[in-house]
């Protein structure tokens, strides 16, 4: 299966809204991202990612079968972290368990790397999220350690896991 990064393009906002709309990606994300997730979200979040500096960020559809199915982003930090990146992503579930995800995640690290001056790039995954964390395992990330308690996500505590890859760790 070939997958690509490109742009989002606001004619794939009905797609968006149609695999976004799921419990499942929701509960292992940020509350910024909306459950339900209707027609009108989809079209600010395309907006946002179009509008974006892409020296502050790299946000992209994950095109299989010619079609947007998930969301892959690298954001540049500010201040005393300007040298790293945050990761987040989520993938339609038709597609889970199939090495999409992971061969996304090398690619926009490639990308990120080679078009930034950063260090390091992160991810902060839910510790339950086997999925997401095996992703970035088998992606070339560190697990760096676990925040007991540190998010509190539908009305509970979670623990979430501290993943990062260095420059180094892929020159």
């Amino acid at each position: 299966m070939k997958i690509t990064l490109r742009k989002w393009d606001i004619l794939d906002a009905g797609l968006l809204a149609r695999y976004a709309n799921n419990e499942k990606i929701a509960r292992n994300l940020r509350d910024a991202f909306p459950y339900p997730y209707t027609l009108a979200d989809a079209e600010a979040f395309i907006d946002g990612c179009l509008a974006a500096n892409e020296s502050a960020a790299l946000c992209y559809a994950v095109e299989l079968d010619g079609q947007a199915a998930g969301s892959i982003g690298l954001f540049r930090g500010s201040d005393i972290y300007r040298r790293n990146a945050e990761f987040g992503y989520w993938l339609a579930e038709e597609y889970w368990g199939r090495g999409v995800m992971t061969g996304a995640v090398r690619q926009l690290c490639a990308e990120g790397f080679r078009t930034w001056d950063i260090a390091r790039i992160y991810a902060e995954p839910f510790a339950d999220n086997l999925g997401s964390r095996r992703v970035l395992e088998k992606a070339g990330f560190a697990l760096e350690g676990t925040m007991r308690r540190g998010a509190y996500k539908n009305g509970a505590y979670r623990d979430w896991c501290m993943y990062a890859l260095l420059r180094e760790d892929i020159e």
